[in-house]
C-alpha cells in the first residue's frame, strides 16, 4: 500500500474485472471498533431514556448516547433511577430529572406497529423548565431503525449545540484484504452496518460521493488503467465517465450534480477538466506547466480547490469556477495536498507535510489560520461531515491502515479500525 511520501504521485498518476452489484446484494461486513480521546470543549449535561421491547431489532438509547458521545458535546447522567414515562406530552418524571443535574433529557418510545414495522416516537426536554424542546416520530422496517436512531441524534445534537445535522450520514472507505482484494465499503457514519458497494482484484481509490447521496464516483484499475467511474447505490449500476487515454484521477462533483472535476493525463501533464455528466462534453479547466489535481469544488458551485506544484512544490490553489486566474491558498507549510472544503465554505482541511510528518490541519479561510488537528505522521485524505464540525481521515496503525475522525479543533479524536488495510475515507451527506 502506498504510504504518504507518495501520496501526491499515487493520486495522480496512479485493474480482472470488479465484482458489481446493489448493496443488498453483498454480505455485510463486521462493523469498524471505535476508540475516542480526549472531550470537547464545553460538555452539556443529558439524561436519556428509551422504552422499548426486547425484541426490538436496534437499541435506539445505545445509538444516540453513542452518537453524542462522538460529538464530544455531552456529559451523560445515570437515569436508570427514573420511573417509567406515562404521558410522553407532559412527563410527571421531570421534576425528578431536574434534580440529576442535568440541562435535557432525552425520551423515547419503540413500539411494532404491524407488518413489520416499528414506531419511534422521540422527545427531548429541557430538564429545569420542563418545556418541550422538539419532537418527532419515525416509522420504518427493521433495516432503518438505526437510521431513525441516527436523525433522533442530530436532532438532539442541534438542539442543543447550534450545530447542523451530521450523524444521519454514511462514510465511504476502501479495504485492502490481500495482495488482490479490494473492498469499496459503505457503513453508518458509526462506522456500523457496513456493506460492500464493489468488490475488485485491482485497486480502489478516491471514492467520493454524489451530492444527493445515492452515488459514489471513484478510481478503479481493474481496467489495468486509472478509469473514473460513477456508480448507483441502490442498482449497482455503473459507467465510466472519465477513460480517457493515460490516468483518469480524482473526481469531484459539482453541488448540482450535473458536472464533474477529473483529473487527467490526456494532453500530457495532469490537468484539471470539467466533464458534463449529461453530455459527455469535456472542458479543460487548468492550464499550468505543473501537476494539478485533487479538485474539490465549493457548495457555492463558484471555485475549484485542487493541488497543485506549479510553483516547485505541491500547494493548495483555489480557481474561479466561471474563468480566472488560480491563486495560491496555503503557506504555513513546505507541502500541502488533498484539499477538503466544508458545507459552509469557512474551513479548508488539507494534509499539511511538517518536519517530515505527514498531518491534518484545518484552515479558517476567513483569517487564513491554520490549526493541526491530527498527531499521527501519515495522514491521508481529508474529508469534512456534513456540518463541518467534524472531518474523518486515513492514517496508519503499527503499519496497517485505519481511519481516524477529529473535531475540527482538533480537541476530539477517534480511531475507527476493522478488517484489513483501511484507506480512502469520503464522508457522504445527510440522508434525506
Amino acid at each position: 500500500m502506498t504510504v504518504p511520501s507518495t501520496l501526491f504521485s499515487r493520486r495522480t498518476v496512479l485493474g480482472a474485472a470488479a465484482s458489481l452489484a446493489a448493496l443488498s446484494a453483498f454480505p455485510a461486513r463486521a462493523a469498524l471498533r471505535v476508540d475516542i480521546t480526549g472531550v470537547g470543549a464545553n460538555q452539556i449535561p443529558v439524561a436519556i431514556t428509551v422504552n422499548q421491547p426486547a425484541d426490538a431489532p436496534q437499541d435506539i438509547g445505545a445509538i444516540v448516547r453513542s452518537d453524542l458521545e462522538r460529538s464530544g458535546s455531552f456529559r451523560f447522567v445515570d437515569a436508570s433511577q427514573l420511573g417509567p414515562i406515562d404521558d410522553y406530552e407532559k412527563p410527571a418524571i421531570l421534576p425528578e430529572v431536574a434534580k440529576l443535574d442535568v440541562n435535557a433529557l432525552v425520551a423515547a418510545k419503540v413500539e411494532a406497529v404491524g407488518d413489520g414495522r416499528w414506531d419511534v416516537h422521540y422527545y427531548l426536554y429541557d430538564a429545569v423548565s420542563g418545556e418541550s424542546l422538539d419532537s418527532a416520530r419515525f416509522t420504518g422496517r427493521p433495516t432503518t431503525l438505526r437510521m431513525s436512531a441516527h436523525r433522533i441524534s442530530d436532532r438532539v445534537y442541534t438542539q442543543l449545540t447550534g450545530d447542523g445535522p451530521m450523524f444521519a450520514s454514511q462514510l465511504a472507505y476502501v479495504a485492502q484484504l490481500g495482495p488482490r482484494r479490494y473492498q469499496l465499503i459503505v457503513a453508518d457514519s458509526d462506522g456500523e452496518n457496513p456493506q460492500v458497494a464493489l468488490e475488485s482484484p485491482e485497486p480502489i481509490i478516491s471514492p467520493v460521493w454524489s451530492p444527493d447521496g445515492k452515488s459514489l464516483a471513484y478510481v478503479s484499475f481493474e481496467r489495468r488503467k486509472a478509469i473514473v467511474y460513477v456508480q448507483s447505490l441502490s442498482t449497482g449500476r455503473r459507467r465510466a465517465v472519465a477513460a480517457y487515454h493515460g490516468n483518469n484521477s480524482a473526481p469531484a462533483w459539482s453541488p448540482d450534480g450535473r458536472r464533474m472535476a477529473v483529473a487527467l493525463s490526456r494532453d500530457g501533464l495532469t490537468q484539471i477538466y470539467l466533464i458534463d455528466l449529461a453530455t459527455a462534453t469535456l472542458k479543460r479547466f487548468t492550464n499550468s506547466y505543473g501537476i494539478d489535481t485533487e479538485p474539490v469544488f465549493t457548495k457555492d458551485g463558484q471555485y475549484i480547490y485542487f493541488t497543485s506544484d506549479r510553483g516547485g512544490a505541491p500547494q493548495i490553489y483555489r480557481q474561479p469556477v466561471a474563468g480566472g486566474r488560480a491563486q495560491r491558498i496555503t503557506f504555513g507549510s513546505s507541502y500541502a495536498i488533498s484539499p477538503d472544503i466544508s458545507f459552509d465554505g469557512q474551513r479548508l482541511a488539507y494534509v499539511s507535510r511538517l518536519e517530515g510528518r505527514f498531518r491534518v490541519a484545518v484552515m479558517d479561510l476567513a483569517t487564513g489560520q491554520d490549526v493541526l488537528v491530527t498527531v499521527t505522521d501519515r495522514d491521508e485524505s481529508p474529508s469534512f461531515a456534513p456540518n463541518g464540525r467534524f472531518l474523518v481521515y486515513a492514517t496508519e496503525e503499527n503499519g496497517r491502515g485505519v481511519l481516524g475522525t477529529s473535531s475540527a479543533d482538533g480537541r476530539l479524536t477517534t480511531r475507527l479500525t476493522g478488517e484489513g488495510d483501511i484507506r480512502e475515507p469520503a464522508w457522504g451527506p445527510i440522508i434525506q
